[in-house]
């Protein structure tokens, strides 16, 4: 086993879809006629088609992992059943040298009617294995997957969890050559997921993992390579993994705020970073530490007395990571001719880099009836020369007994 041989080359592959299933069905007819004197339109687009995967080309080797990022409908998951042999490229070429272990979509691979035993003896068979060398690791996988009580079960009374662990399990311990995860692991619980990146790690010595996600934390923990994907072409790849990751948050600055409820009885009007110096896109930056200056500005629609104001940080997974201390203190705020216009100070933010966002929700006063509630009405990003896996990044001191 050679170390940094090449296990995966991808040149130039391209993979076009077309928008009608009628006119669809009409040019497969048309490139199986062409195929056979060469298709010379494999590079062209037609009525009604567009470019899932434009002009894509990477080399993968033993030992490196690579992420692939990018909003929804970028053309990850196609690249990714070009590269299982899902797909055939409608130009380019695919090489990959080894067993191929894939969780790509939820249950991909399983026959829903057989046990999850016997398709564990399956996926073992399609990835080249003999009955004897599934018979020896079969019990590692039951017991990685810690489904035993259900594995002589029809996978299709399985939960997605349960296909998450058995699929996970499968593709780990047959250690194949190449490693390619799609966001499956999302549906996971916290535990096995945790389980899933230590097995990750010990794999990568003598894998090549391809790993899709829209959790860039994860992304950073485990990828040393990178490529960011937008309309099926890549916009940026490159082993440096921040700089990537900080273009695909950049992209989220055009967001709109989104109201999820109102009583109509209170309007916000503005929301801003006030301590910010710098910004990119529209994104305010702050540095790591640095005060958090909120300001807030509402108008009152209708007579009432000041709200009690919930203001929470979201990661830009969504995932809530802290919540201001309330205005308890119904005098901290005061109504000044039918508006409401106030500042909200965190001193000293230890905030992971990464970009955030701010939810704002305002509820009656000594009740839990909500008023308004709003998401996203302030992004920002928290600038650092690191990125770290941890939302939190704490000063700390080292002293020497």
């Amino acid at each position: 086993m050679e170390e940094n041989e090449v296990l995966v080359n991808v040149e130039g592959v391209s993979k076009k879809f077309c928008k009608d299933l009628k006119t669809s069905l009409w040019y497969g007819v048309k490139d199986l006629v062409s195929n056979v004197y060469g298709n010379k339109n494999e590079r062209a687009l037609r009525n009604k088609e567009f470019w899932a995967v434009k002009d894509v080309s990477f080399q993968l080797r033993r030992g490196e992992c690579l992420g692939l990022i990018g909003h929804n409908g970028a053309g990850k998951s196609t690249l990714l059943k070009i590269l299982n042999g899902l797909l055939m490229p409608d130009a380019g070429k695919v090489t990959i040298k080894g067993r191929v272990g894939a969780l790509i979509e939820l249950g991909a691979g399983f026959n829903p009617i057989l046990t999850g035993r016997e398709n564990i003896y399956n996926n073992g068979a399609v990835l080249g294995f003999t009955k004897k060398e599934i018979n020896a690791k079969v019990e590692d996988i039951i017991d990685f997957a810690e489904i035993r009580e259900f594995i002589d079960m029809p996978v299709q009374n399985y939960s997605s969890g349960m296909k998450v662990r058995l699929g996970f399990a499968v593709a780990a311990q047959m250690e194949p050559d190449v490693l390619i995860i799609d966001e499956v692991l999302a549906v996971g619980d916290l535990g096995f997921i945790m389980k899933c990146f230590k097995t990750i790690d010990n794999l990568l010595d003598n894998t090549a993992i391809i790993y899709v996600s829209h959790n860039m934390p994860t992304v950073s923990r485990l990828c040393d390579h990178v490529i960011l994907m937008e309309k099926g072409k890549s916009v940026f790849q490159g082993d440096e993994v921040g700089k990537a990751i900080d273009l695909y948050y950049k992209s989220f600055g055009d967001n709109d705020t989104q109201v999820i409820y109102t009583n109509g009885s209170l309007e916000l009007l503005s929301a801003n970073l006030l301590n910010s110096t710098k910004s990119i896109d529209n994104i305010p930056q702050i540095n790591w530490k640095e005060d958090l200056v909120l300001n807030f500005k509402f108008k009152l629609k209708e007579k009432i007395e000041v709200p009690l104001f919930r203001i929470l940080i979201y990661d830009k997974e969504q995932r809530p990571l802290a919540i201001f201390d309330p205005n308890y203190n119904p005098d901290l705020i005061t109504i000044n001719e039918g508006y409401l216009d106030f500042n909200v100070l965190h001193e000293g933010l230890q905030l992971s880099k990464g970009v955030y966002s701010i939810n704002v929700t305002a509820f009656k006063r000594n009740s839990n009836e909500p008023i308004l509630r709003m998401n996203g009405v302030i992004t920002f990003q928290i600038l650092h020369k690191e990125d770290h896996f941890q939302p939190f990044l704490l000063e700390s001191t080292f002293i020497q007994k």
